[in-house]
């Protein structure tokens, strides 16, 4: 930790949720000439390197000023008034609980921005390309540091247009439909989450996070908490997703541009886990317990849907394609991350939190190395990958096999890397859940979701089994292997996921105080 001034702090995160902003509005107007170089639109595409860049290491110093001794504090806060009538504030802050996910996401922001200056997006457009990556970012970042409810409203809808062209414009095959269906669930879900959100300002007198989470649901009735908790769990349960509620989740992943879904898988969807434990769990808890067997009961269900889903894509012969694989894998994972949450206890929403930031990693890992793989060979397709261009990459590619191994084998969740922790927390938060609780529904779901990890580990060996192992096609096509703005762009994710895997502490120190103080009804 270094000693930085609460001023600056909070400027460095004002500057984190408003910079991106200014970056975008700055890349549509045209390049001064002495920055253009040899293309204009290598220009703008560095403009987005550099903005990115910035705003990573804004992050990175804010959380080396942040006090570690005092995670379940409030720091770099501000708050001014904005809509006086109906008590909206411009509150921004941050906690044990935001600061990760606000690392994360700057990290994943820019590495896919370094990915897109070497590897030009297809299409026109440039400018509105790297505008929207930080639009994406701006609002992806002010939901995890606004304070205000109908702030964090706002902010969990700014991202929908940017991720809804980023999509239809520059993604794959039925890339329209699929827009399509990502913008349609996410907007019926957000609006229900907006009367929710209504129904607990209006009634309680104010939109103050902090405040609320401090009243820990006092001021609101039984009938007002349950009917809340509802619709804000599902808005938040669309965006996360929860299963039955995903099926926009595999369409948009298939059919988004690389960014995209490193963007959507790494960052996007915690989005919706931080809603619960933002504000289910400590603004309308009565409510939240009310329906927390049935969310545990969702999530499980997910876990194994989303394995089964799995297994099925990667059997021989049945033509799965490997980015709607690791789609149905992020269904799986954040049932384990959902499952924390509904435990109501400290262990669990810790697994969650946790299992938040490795499945970014790990997740964000996987999907640059697909997006490597079809520039490489062209496909996704399993079959295709593993009879004709693909296979062997062992032996064709030992870097780049050995990568995607290595991304397998800690989205299954091997100990000593980040999967680990997160989903055997969950788990145990499960097995012990909180009062007022049934624990033998509860220990049934422990049991199910731990079924879902060996079918987990099931479809991660067949996926690497047929795509890395096996002899080398005669006159297989040249492939490639990590070239050095892959290296680049990748070797963070790598590093972070050992570490987390080998010294939780880091993590865990951090959420641990601000989660006992949110569960016990304190500004978390």
């Amino acid at each position: 930790m270094i000693d930085i001034s609460s001023s600056v702090m909070q400027f460095l995160l004002a500057l984190i949720v408003a910079g991106p902003l200014l970056g975008a509005a700055a890349a549509l107007l045209p390049a001064p000439p002495g920055l253009k170089g040899k293309s204009p639109q290598q220009a703008v595409l560095r403009h987005g390197v550099l903005v990115t860049g910035v705003i990573l290491l804004a992050a990175i110093v804010l959380a080396l000023g942040f006090d570690h001794d005092h995670p379940s504090r409030i720091q770099a806060s501000t708050d001014l008034s904005w809509i006086p009538a109906l008590d909206v504030r411009l509150h921004l802050g941050v906690d044990g609980i935001s600061l990760p996910l606000i690392v994360l996401t700057a990290l994943l922001t820019f590495l896919c921005a370094l990915h897109s200056y070497f590897k030009r997006p297809e299409g026109p457009a440039p400018q509105a390309f790297v505008a929207l990556i930080l639009v994406l970012e701006s609002g992806t970042l002010a939901t995890f540091a606004v304070l205000d409810l109908l702030l964090f409203f706002l902010a969990f809808e700014m991202v929908l247009i940017p991720m809804y062209f980023l999509i239809a414009r520059w993604g794959g095959k039925d890339r329209g439909p699929a827009a399509w269906k990502f913008i349609l669930y996410t907007l019926l879900g957000s609006v229900v989450m907006l009367l929710g959100l209504l129904l607990v300002g209006l009634d309680s007198g104010t939109f103050d996070m902090v405040a609320l989470a401090s009243d820990n649901g006092r001021s609101l009735s039984a009938s007002v908490q349950v009917t809340a908790a509802l619709a804000i769990g599902i808005g938040l349960a669309v965006k996360t997703p929860m299963w039955p509620l995903h099926t926009w989740l595999p369409d948009a992943h298939t059919a988004a541009p690389t960014v995209g879904s490193v963007l959507l898988a790494g960052v996007l969807l915690k989005m919706g886990t931080y809603g619960f434990v933002r504000v289910l769990l400590p603004i309308v808890p009565d409510g939240a317990r009310t329906f927390a067997p049935y969310l545990a009961a969702f999530a499980v269900v997910g876990v194994l849907y989303g394995s089964l889903a799995c297994l099925a894509l990667v059997r021989e012969g049945a033509g799965g394609d490997l980015k709607r694989l690791i789609a149905y894998s992020s269904v799986g994972h954040m049932g384990f991350v959902l499952l924390g949450i509904a435990s109501m206890t400290p262990t669990g929403v810790n697994g969650a939190l946790f299992a938040n930031i490795a499945h970014g990693l790990i997740t964000g890992l996987l999907f640059f190395l697909v997006g490597a793989l079809k520039d490489r060979t062209g496909s996704t397709d399993l079959d295709a990958l593993a009879k004709e261009t693909g296979a062997a990459l062992y032996g064709r590619a030992p870097r780049f096999g050995g990568l995607l191994a290595f991304g397998a084998v800690a989205s299954l969740g091997l100990p000593g890397l980040a999967g680990f922790w997160g989903e055997m927390l969950a788990m145990f938060g499960a097995f012990d859940p909180a009062a007022g609780l049934h624990r033998g529904a509860f220990l049934t779901f422990t049991a199910l979701a731990a079924f879902g990890t060996l079918l987990t580990a099931a479809y991660l060996l067949l996926v690497v089994r047929r795509v890395c192992m096996g002899a080398v096609p005669e006159k297989a096509p040249e492939f490639a292997d990590v070239q050095g703005y892959e290296f680049a762009a990748w070797t963070p994710l790598v590093l972070l996921t050992v570490l987390a895997g080998l010294w939780p502490a880091v993590l865990l120190g951090l959420t641990d105080p601000a989660v006992h103080k949110l569960l016990a009804g304190g500004a978390s």
